[in-house]
């Protein structure tokens, strides 16, 4: 990925070092301004490819440092701030920004629509979604969508289900325990949340048309766990 120029502007330290990280980890060159007028110099000189921004600064208001922006530049902005009404994102978007986000918010998230955001403006061809197909596509999962589809018509998965059936998808070969699925949809292993998988797994087997007795996608290995009972397709 080519290293793009991401002005991040807050005068929050915590916000700033959060959204740093997780920026440097997806491969962004970061530079960051707690001040408007700072946030102004830093950007003519660096010209960045994307600017984050916060509408509430100590010395003059994101909504200035927005529109002093768009005089000069067509950049993508973000605005991140606590203003969370409708009538602000409607006058941040106005005067100029792409993408509104308002805090608290999910690192992850922020990240994702950096990248979105630098797609479109720099012309940059969509990356193709992975999937995960069994049975000749009858059954296709998309894992960054959170999509699944069997014979072409979409079913409708909670996070757990869809996570339960990820993780059987990702290891077609191999059994896990009760446990191990607990760990791969939580995090963490939590014995009492132990016997609520196979609630899920009979959940899940209802919606994918999947009976026990002669499962076509979801195995019961007896005392011991569940596994796929199909291989994914070949691409």
């Amino acid at each position: 990925m080519q290293h793009y120029k991401v002005l991040v502007v807050d005068d929050e330290e915590n916000i700033l070092s959060v959204v740093r990280a997780y920026l440097e980890k997806s491969g962004y060159q970061v530079y960051v301004a707690e001040t408007g007028q700072s946030a102004l110099q830093l950007f003519t000189h660096i010209e960045p490819d994307l600017v984050i921004l916060d509408l509430m600064l100590p010395d003059t208001s994101g909504e200035d440092v927005c529109r002093a922006i768009r005089r000069e530049s067509n950049v993508p902005i973000i605005m991140l701030t606590a203003k969370i009404q409708e009538d602000d994102k409607i006058n941040g978007l106005m005067i100029g920004a792409d993408d509104y986000i308002a805090k608290p918010f999910s690192p992850r998230e922020l990240v994702a629509r950096v990248f979105t955001l630098l797609r479109r403006s720099k012309g940059e061809p969509e990356r193709k979604e992975a999937v995960i197909k069994f049975s000749e596509s009858q059954l296709m999962i998309y894992p960054d969508t959170h999509n699944v589809t069997l014979q072409g018509e979409p079913v409708a998965l909670t996070p757990i289900e869809f996570k339960l059936l990820v993780a059987l998808a990702n290891y077609p070969m191999k059994v896990f325990s009760r446990l191990e699925l607990v760990n791969q949809i939580q995090g963490y292993s939590y014995e009492g949340y132990e016997r609520t998988v196979d609630v899920h797994i009979k959940n899940l087997r209802h919606k994918l048309g999947d009976d026990p007795k002669q499962p076509v996608y979801i195995a019961t290995v007896f005392g011991v766990g569940y596994r796929m009972a199909v291989m994914p397709d070949e691409d």
